[in-house]
């Protein structure tokens, strides 16, 4: 009998995940310009209400990830989406500079976990050798949401106005929820439309073991490279998330339509790289092992750096966005191979070490939109802002080279596992 192709489900559900989480975060930005007109917001305000998202994101992302190790992904995503729907509505009620900081701050505690907690799904539902490749598929989503979301919130803020925005798109999360729980499960073993060739081939590395984790398993330098590589990457990302519109707008002088127009296109940029790093970490891997395999950012992330350092430094705004365009998609060829290390040194404990790799880029995310609004509101400058991102983005390059995703942790078994064992022998 031919194996089942259920685990594309589980993809095309996380595919639309990405969608949806990125459509909400990439929305403020696009309305940045209209929320600080109405609430009266200054560039360094808008700085921080753009970063309370992510310091919250960050502060419970190792939980949330770690809750789905223990828990399982199912009921802690459905959690998590549920959650972020409702501060994503709510941001759209707020009626001052407080109530927009704890919106978001709010939101982001919600969303915290989720992409651990899908990384982790991918982790029991596929092989080794097609998690780069589902790993590119996820993130080439959060790109195409991304991106999307400046083409469709522009129209909806002139007919309707920003708040509507969020209204709409917090139901979208809503919906996804009752498709997820209706159809996933944990384990693959557990769900009907896995057959026995299907889940063989699933489990060909192996089938997965329960652990538990101690504080001591990330005292570990193999993590530390891992998070600050990712820091860096988070750093660079959030330029785009948050600030690009309002530096294309303000600092390069492009109108509303071309602005929209020029970060739909850096994020589409993104996600056909997203995909592509899958696919090169994959085959590198198949070729050259884990080490040369995982490295894609070694390359990538300084030759971000260098568009981004060209973006600061030209007097044409057509070379800046084209060179945005490429520091956008360098930073993006290593997102796949950053996520697949984490497998590798990781193994079970998948959702936590995404989690704690995540933490770091979370942090990087929410110092990036306090730098560029503190350096804008001080020196009236954007090209300071994006060589400080350039040289971030180098030092990531850096950092990715210390890597070596072929040096698992040693994770402490259950109690129960290591009489087994004991037992057995």
């Amino acid at each position: 009998m031919p194996p089942t192709r259920a685990r594309y489900t589980l993809l095309r559900l996380a595919f639309a995940l990405s969608i949806v989480t990125y459509v909400d975060r990439v929305c403020i930005s696009t309305a940045a310009t209209d929320i600080r007109q109405e609430l009266g917001l200054r560039p360094d305000q808008m700085g921080w209400v753009f970063s309370a998202f992510v310091f919250a994101y960050a502060i419970f992302e190792i939980p949330s990830g770690w809750l789905g190790d223990v828990f399982g992904p199912r009921k802690i995503l459905a959690r998590i989406v549920l959650w972020w729907s409702a501060f994503t509505v709510a941001t759209g009620l707020v009626w001052s500079y407080g109530t927009m900081l704890a919106a978001r701050f709010l939101f982001g505690a919600g969303e915290a976990g989720a992409f651990p907690n899908v990384s982790r799904s991918l982790s029991r539902w596929f092989p080794e050798r097609e998690r780069g490749t589902a790993h590119g598929v996820i993130f080439m989503g959060s790109r195409l949401g991304g991106a999307i979301t400046p083409l469709v919130v522009g129209p909806i803020i002139a007919f309707a106005g920003w708040r509507q925005a969020f209204w709409l798109f917090g139901i979208l999360g809503v919906v996804w929820c009752v498709f997820w729980w209706r159809w996933f499960r944990d384990d693959p073993a557990n769900h009907p439309g896995v057959n026995a060739e299907e889940l063989g081939w699933i489990r060909s590395d192996g089938a997965p073991r329960e652990i538990h984790l101690s504080a001591r398993v990330f005292l570990n330098w193999n993590l530390l490279w891992i998070g600050l590589m990712y820091f860096c990457f988070g750093y660079c990302l959030y330029f785009y998330l948050t600030w690009l519109p309002t530096y294309l707008k303000d600092g390069r002088g492009f109108s509303s339509a071309r602005m929209n127009t020029i970060h739909t296109i850096v994020l589409l940029a993104a996600a056909a790289t997203s995909m592509l790093g899958g696919r090169i970490t994959d085959y590198l891997t198949k070729r050259h092992g884990l080490k040369v395999g995982r490295s894609v950012g070694a390359v990538s992330m300084p030759l971000s750096g260098a568009a981004l350092a060209t973006a600061a430094l030209t007097d044409s705004g057509t070379v800046a966005a084209i060179a945005l365009i490429v520091a956008a998609a360098a930073g993006d060829l290593s997102l796949s191979a950053s996520w697949a290390m984490c497998h590798d040194v990781g193994s079970e404990a998948a959702g936590s070490v995404t989690a704690y790799m995540n933490t770091f880029g979370n942090l990087g995310g929410a110092l990036s939109p306090i730098v560029v609004g503190q350096a804008v509101a001080w020196w009236g400058s954007w090209s300071i802002p994006l060589l400080i991102a350039a040289g971030v983005a180098f030092l990531g390059g850096v950092f990715t080279l210390l890597v070596d995703s072929r040096k698992q942790l040693r994770l402490p078994q259950r109690p129960f596992e290591t009489a087994r064992t004991a037992s057995s022998a």
